[in-house]
């Protein structure tokens, strides 16, 4: 069985930090307590050095390790873990090589240069450049891999996350936290195991890459088969012995949401708290405003990161804004005469729906008579109450119109 950190590394990890990383800040949103029915405070490590709470695990690691022959350290990382190795090998004087796929996102990789690594671009997912890492790491004499979450000095290093929410909010309840691989939630459930009284520590995975339930289900880590999900920074295939042996240890329970829920987490948190959060650093609040988090006292959720690429951002937010009912596309089939079109929009307008697009199609159009003509627009409403209202107060004026 695997063996569990307790305090002693804990400390260390902490004194190790001290200087280094920052204490992030926890705020209190009464926008969010008021969706989800009870109070929520935000741990914003998504204003933490390179974004994410992973500079901790990676510092605590590879300062841990001395000298003793250590010439270098490699990683394989997407993103976050990328970043917290790069600018924890520079603080602490040594060379560092990381390999990213080769479809990571730009800003990424050049955040990851920036911090002073040397950027391999190899393989098409995380697990290929995990191999290759393995492969140049026993090529190369000195030169230590450091993994994204399998490693006691890791997890030490994320629980510190947990220790520093301990001092700031005393009267803590329940934290949720967000999973991938495990770390921050071994770290951050360890941490407050030894508070007291008892501190109830749940983790919060997407649908499509629940590997950690998954693992506790089985009693022994699973590969997932396929990943999909839109928060890619969690989507892990498997959890490792070690990270398990903590939650099974540790944790009193591990849920799921799906992606809609992320997405409309990440638009409130945007929109209302100011913070930009990815969609892996939203995971925790989309579980409790989904209502996954029992009990009604207050709740803590720790925003992971904010690492996201603006291209992939506008896309989100559409998503977001979606979920959230704030547009949506309906199709509607008019006569082809004059003054049709003019018509339709005009009712649109009168029940408050901005158009932001419109498709006008008559060629291609088979479903109905040679008059007619199929039109695709796109509207702005005020949530998902007032779509439902707008598409049968259309109907009831006699448009034959579908939700799209």
């Amino acid at each position: 069985m695997a063996q569990l950190i307790g305090p002693a590394e804990i400390e260390e990890a902490a004194r190790r930090l001290a200087g280094v990383v920052e204490v992030t800040p926890v705020f209190q949103s009464r926008t969010l307590s008021g969706l989800a029915g009870r109070t929520v405070r935000l741990k914003a490590e998504n204003l933490q050095r390179t974004g994410s709470f992973k500079i901790r695990g990676a510092y605590n690691r590879i300062a841990g390790l001395g000298g003793h022959g250590v010439g270098s350290v490699v990683a394989a990382s997407a993103g976050n873990h990328a970043q917290g190795v790069a600018l924890a090998a520079r603080l602490v004087g040594l060379p560092s090589t990381v390999f990213m796929p080769v479809n990571a996102a730009l800003p990424k990789v050049e955040a990851t240069r920036g911090y002073g690594a040397e950027v391999r671009l190899e393989g098409s997912t995380v697990d290929d450049c995990i191999g290759r890492a393995l492969e140049w790491a026993g090529a190369h004499p000195g030169a230590v891999f450091v993994p994204p979450f399998d490693d006691p000095e890791i997890v030490a290093g994320q629980a510190t996350v947990g220790l520093e929410l301990a001092e700031q909010v005393p009267d803590q309840e329940v934290v949720v936290v967000p999973v991938g691989g495990g770390g921050l939630l071994a770290g951050v459930a360890t941490a407050f195991s030894g508070e007291g009284p008892h501190v109830r520590v749940t983790g919060a995975e997407p649908e499509g890459a629940a590997s950690m339930r998954a693992a506790l289900d089985a009693g022994r880590p699973v590969a997932l088969g396929n990943l999909s999900t839109i928060a890619d920074g969690v989507a892990v295939r498997s959890v490792s012995e070690l990270t398990l042996a903590h939650a099974r240890a540790y944790v009193d329970d591990v849920v799921t949401v799906p992606d809609e829920a992320i997405s409309r987490a990440m638009l409130l948190l945007l929109e209302r708290a100011k913070l930009l959060v990815e969609p892996a650093g939203a995971v925790a609040l989309a579980a409790v405003l989904e209502g996954r988090i029992g009990g009604t006292g207050p709740v803590t959720v720790i925003l992971s990161g904010g690492n996201v690429d603006p291209l992939l951002l506008t896309r989100l937010i559409d998503h977001g804004l979606s979920a959230a009912g704030r547009y949506t596309r309906v199709g509607v089939v008019l006569l082809d005469h004059p003054g049709a079109l003019a018509a339709f929009t005009a009712t649109l307008a009168e029940l408050g729906l901005n158009v932001i697009d419109v498709a006008h199609h008559r060629s291609g159009f088979t479903g109905g008579r040679p008059d007619e003509v199929e039109v695709q627009v796109t509207v702005e409403t005020r949530d998902p109450a007032h779509q439902q209202e707008a598409l049968a107060e259309l109907r009831r004026r006699g448009f034959t119109v579908t939700s799209m």
